[in-house]
């Protein structure tokens, strides 16, 4: 698919850059445009009031409420509550009035326009050229959101009239703030103070609480405070009822620039004690603002550049390309940085409300090889124990629905379950699955089986009870099944045996307790597993019914799928994409038509105990029935057709993942970015295109050169040493950085690997 950009964007290597201002494009350019660090981001919008159309969001990593589930009707089981990541303070807003005029881009005459995403820098900035009553008029701004010091956002406002002009800036912080998805239209916040001061730091502060709610989850404290310096004098301080601001003004002669800078920090009471908290949050802008804009700037940028040099690909040949994997590697840092093991990554990151800014069961079955392979096993390890220390919710979740074991959430804060569609909730059973998959990951991944042995037990264990309690025994055929469950293809809900949901189930089994029986014997007292019960599961795991079509030589995906009229995704009209803006519910579950990989993903995640002739068969019969219209879709199909020697499918594949939001491909940009997915760029090209596998425990690579490519190089962090892949045509290159020699295999030769490897031919 060629590179698709509105004709207001510009392809470049490093940076988003918007040449134009169209009011149609404000919320799209909004959400490429974020900006995050970990612990709290915003949306790309503008720091001045804009009356036009626009989405203004600010996210704080673990803030969140439990929002009235939407529903007509109640079953047993069914969650309580949907919960949600909750639109927070405004923290950037800037009033801007020129002779009584309010800079405006909704109202005003834009002339010339120029807004940039500097990824390498982590910077926002924006160049804009206005017609007032009085002449012309230039606005240039920058921001970033400290990935130096997690408390701090900092921005600089400068303004300049060709004209003498009466100029006022107010900075203010707003928290009259609401969530465009709120169920009931409630606003989520309570305001319990404000304050604003001149004098020499002149700034304010808020301090907010989330509103009661009926559920007894958390309630979560912020405050925010500011200091604000400008060249011209302080004229005013206002404090009121969710609202704080300070403003300076003066009459300023035609061509000087008049700038401020304001410099933004939030605490919570999830870190620090809510006695306080405003004086916490106004230390640390006050110490921000002594530091100075240009210093935290260049200390931003640094804590960039070695988050860059571990994590990125470099693609030589393809602009576009390059553009894309920068693109989803710039949005995945900025969201996930894995100091807190409380948080975790959620599908719209801090880009947008849409799927509640929970975490799914994308974070083990897509992110989690980015961050093991980029971040290392310490960020990791967060990961693996953000499950861990939320057993008691699967614990819960379980016994909600009558059933032993462990149950982890389809979508969650805290561990219990908060969707609110029954379909995907409790029949969308194979999360648990990633969750024991990812555990399996690192330990290959790593070679270190302490993390297995003391907790991932635990989870294994909670996960393999689930499974032996949840499914039934089919006296007539002599095996297991599982009913009632929706697979990843969440276009076909409540059916018999999907093929994936039985394998990963079995597998779970399996894991667990071959990971069990080479566990030291008094952690394996210490679980209290009696023998009949390991054989129960032994049973399970060998007995599991998996559909399967013999004629065809193909995993059937569910127990009828081979009763559809099977039909190429082919057939369906462009006018009639994506199905579900176009297609009833009814007509979807009924087609052949699939989401996103489904049996494939079966065969991605145990791909090393499948053959190649296996894997071809089935992707060559259900890729042609599959829409790719889930965002998770096209890397696990790039993977596997790269591995079949599809390699045109692959590449499809990849640009379809790498420029999904860039060129806007679902048509849904707009509502944020799709985070957890953009890892896909990532596996598309390192497990893909270069072919690299460690589920046997082994290092190796079999790669190949896209056309049209001149080269492709990632550095990558695997068991204590750094390394460098380089592919160019017809030659792979294997540096050792760092670390001690060790085996790899390249195009199924054996290497033992000093310095570096450079191996020509191949398959390349």
């Amino acid at each position: 698919r060629e590179v698709s950009l509105p004709d207001s964007f510009a392809i470049h290597p490093w940076k988003v850059v918007q040449t134009a201002f169209r009011p149609e494009d404000q919320r799209f350019a909004e959400s490429l445009m974020s900006l995050g660090n970990g612990a709290f981001g915003l949306r790309g919008n503008f720091e001045e009031h804009y009356s036009g159309d626009t989405h203004r969001g600010t996210y704080l990593g673990g803030v969140w409420f439990p929002d009235r589930t939407r529903v007509g009707w109640w079953k047993n089981g069914y969650p309580e509550y949907f919960g949600k990541v909750i639109n927070a303070v405004n923290l950037i807003g800037v009033d801007a009035i020129v002779n009584g005029v309010r800079l405006d881009l909704g109202v005003l005459e834009v002339l010339d326009f120029q807004r940039e995403l500097d990824m390498e820098k982590g910077l926002l900035s924006r160049s804009v050229t206005l017609r007032t009553p009085e002449g012309r008029l230039s606005l240039d701004t920058e921001r970033f959101v400290s990935m130096d010091d997690k408390s701090l956002l900092a921005l600089r406002f400068r303004v300049r009239a060709d004209y003498p002009a009466r100029v006022c800036l107010s900075a203010f912080l707003d928290g009259d703030v609401h969530n465009e998805d709120s169920n009931h239209g409630e606003q989520f916040w309570e305001h319990l103070g404000a304050a604003s001061q001149g004098g020499e730091a002149p700034g304010g502060a808020l301090l907010s609480r989330t509103r009661e709610n009926p559920f007894g989850t958390p309630r979560f404290a912020v405050a925010a405070a500011f200091r604000a310096d400008c060249s011209m004098p302080l004229a005013r301080a206002e404090e009121r009822a969710g609202w704080s601001s300070v403003a300076f003004e003066a009459p300023v002669p035609a061509g000087e620039a008049v700038v401020l800078h304001k410099f933004c920090c939030v605490a919570t009471d999830r870190d620090f004690p809510a006695d306080g908290l405003v004086g916490r949050a106004e230390g640390f802008a006050g110490k921000a603002a002594q530091a100075g804009y240009e210093a935290l700037r260049e200390a931003h940028i640094a804590a960039w550049a070695r988050k860059w040099e571990a994590a990125d690909v470099v693609i030589r040949g393809d602009a576009g390309a390059q553009q894309g994997i920068r693109f989803n590697l710039f949005h995945l840092l900025s969201t996930y940085t894995g100091e807190d093991a409380r948080l975790n990554i959620g599908p719209k990151g801090f880009t947008g409300e849409k799927y509640g800014g929970a975490t799914y069961w994308d974070t083990e079955a897509f992110c989690f090889p980015v961050y093991l392979a980029t971040a290392g096993e310490k960020v990791a390890r967060q990961l693996l124990r953000y499950r861990h220390d939320q057993l008691p919710g699967a614990f819960h979740n379980a016994a909600r629905q009558g059933l032993p074991g462990a149950l982890f959430p389809m979508v969650t804060f805290n561990g219990v379950e908060c969707h609110n569609e029954w379909e995907i909730t409790f029949m969308e059973l194979h999360r648990n699955g990633a969750v024991a998959h990812a555990i399996f990951n690192y330990t290959q991944y790593t070679g270190d089986g302490s993390y297995l042995f003391s907790e991932g037990l635990d989870v294994l264990l909670g996960i393999a009870r689930f499974w032996a309690g949840r499914v039934h025994f089919n006296a007539w055929t002599g095996s297991y099944m599982l009913h009632g469950v929706t697979g990843p293809n969440e276009y076909e809900n409540n059916v018999n045996n999907n093929w994936y949901t039985n394998r990963i189930a079995a597998w779970c089994l399996d894991y667990f307790l071959s990971s069990f029986r080479r566990a030291p014997k008094d952690r394996r007292a210490a679980l209290g597993v009696a023998p009949d019960e390991l054989a129960a599961m032994e049973k399970i795991s060998r007995n599991m019914y998996e559909p399967r079509d013999e004629a065809r030589g193909v995993f059937i995906q569910h127990d009828t799928f081979l009763d559809k009229e099977l039909l190429p995704a082919a057939a369906i009209p462009a006018e009639e994409r994506p199905l579900n803006h176009h297609w009833s519910w009814d007509r979807i579950l009924r087609s052949c038509y699939i989401k996103q990989a489904d049996v494939l993903q079966g065969l991605y995640f145990l791909g090393h105990l499948y053959d190649q002739e296996t894997k071809e068969r089935n992707f060559r019969f259900y890729e042609p029935m599959t829409v790719h219209e889930s965002s998770l879709s096209p890397s696990v199909h790039a993977v596997l057709a790269a591995e079949i020697g599809e390699r045109e499918k692959a590449v499809e594949m990849y640009r379809r993942t790498a420029r999904l939001d860039l060129d806007d491909i679902n048509r849904d940009t707009r509502d944020g970015l799709h985070v957890t997915s953009m890892s896909g760029a990532w596996l598309a090209i390192v497990q893909g295109f270069a072919g690299m596998r460690t589920a046997d425990g082994n290092l190796s690579f079999s790669p190949f050169l896209p056309e049209g490519w001149q080269g492709y190089s990632f550095r990558f962090l695997y068991r204590g040493r750094v390394l460098r892949f380089e592919m160019e045509t017809g030659e792979a290159r294997l540096s050792l950085l760092s670390g001690s020699p060790l085996a790899v295999r390249l195009w199924n030769r054996e290497h033992f690997l000093e310095r570096q490897i450079i191996s020509e031919g191949g398959n390349a």
